[in-house]
């Protein structure tokens, strides 16, 4: 139903025009959430430093966790000192309001979500938190490291009780699809909306919201993948030899794509759901066949398949996506 959805998001057809009832009310709901919030009916809280939120609009993958990483990496090597703050999508306790916490060099993805836990790893140095109230999530990490003196919040772009500073909302090729709201479309909330910067892995969205600035972003394997002992093997290596491919991610036929322009040959490849846990999970008993996954997957993987193979997604952006993040901040700042 899934896979069938997504199809249908992409025109204006029979499946998506029977939803578009769902669609009315759901925006109903959005369009009401948002009048709360601006008329003061619903908490909003400003945290003491400037918060950057990398989001998107649609449902399913756009790319937000990259970017987030792209972002936190250019802000240390500009002199700011960052924070990450993040919901935690996937993990055991997410069902808890008031639960908190860093995320350590040994949580679990079950304790702290994958893609904080991927963050964390790539991003060595700089503190994260998740929590499902990300202000609660900001102030707990502001309070550990005091030395922090800006957060960029992965995700969250409609988690209007953090109010923030600068927005940069992220598309994948798709776009906006047939333009409808949930469930009819793949948009979580009416577009165009005010945003700072537009990311876009396709043709850029129409009509572009006053103001923001866009940018075309390009995505692509890393040449090597690593296993669960830090061991490289350039994919050239891996061009013929049977794969076993999973992919626990929202889109997992363009990983799919991806490995298979790169000449790999995936003997057996699994789609898994977003944020698949993989405790129950079984692999192939055929022998030969080497295990190809995501760096979301494989940090759940690893602890009991070490040899699994990730391959990393790199992430193009332009300079001038950089320039003109610095010119906002200074902004701010001055």
């Amino acid at each position: 139903m899934s896979a069938r959805l997504r199809r249908a998001w992409q025109r204006r057809g029979p499946l998506a025009r029977a939803l578009l009832p769902l669609s009315w009310l759901y925006g109903a709901l959005v369009r009401l959430r948002r009048w709360l919030h601006a008329r003061g009916r619903l908490q909003s809280e400003r945290l003491p430093v400037p918060v950057i939120v990398v989001g998107n609009v649609t449902a399913g993958g756009a790319g937000k966790t990259p970017v987030t990483l792209a972002v936190v990496r250019h802000l240390r090597s500009s002199g700011w000192r960052p924070g990450i703050i993040s919901r935690g999508h996937g993990r055991s306790s997410l069902g808890d309001a008031d639960d908190v916490r860093p995320v350590l060099p040994d949580s679990t993805a079950a304790e702290v979500g994958d893609e904080p836990l991927l963050l964390a790893r790539a991003a060595a140095g700089v503190p994260v938190f998740v929590g499902r109230r990300r202000a609660q999530a900001g102030r707990a990490l502001l309070a550990a490291h005091p030395a922090t003196d800006i957060l960029v919040c992965d995700d969250g772009l409609q988690h209007l009780a953090l109010q923030r500073d600068l927005e940069i909302c992220v598309f994948n090729d798709e776009g906006v699809g047939n333009g409808w709201l949930l469930p009819a479309g793949p948009l979580r909330e009416p577009w165009p909306r005010p945003v700072d910067i537009v990311l876009h892995a396709g043709p850029a969205p129409a009509p572009a919201p006053g103001g923001a600035l866009q940018f075309a972003l390009r995505r692509s394997l890393a040449p090597q993948a690593i296993d669960g002992h830090g061991q490289h093997t350039p994919l050239a290596a891996l061009r013929g030899r049977p794969l076993h491919a999973v992919a626990g991610i929202a889109r997992p036929e363009d990983f799919f794509a991806m490995l298979r322009a790169c000449g790999l040959q995936l003997q057996h490849s699994e789609a898994l759901p977003d944020h698949y846990d993989f405790d129950s999970w079984q692999r192939l008993s055929s022998k030969g066949l080497s295990l190809i996954c995501t760096e979301k997957d494989a940090v759940k993987l690893w602890p009991r398949h070490p040899d699994a193979l990730a391959v990393p997604l790199q992430l193009e952006l332009p300079p001038a996506f950089f320039a003109a993040l610095d010119a906002r901040l200074a902004r701010l700042t001055a």
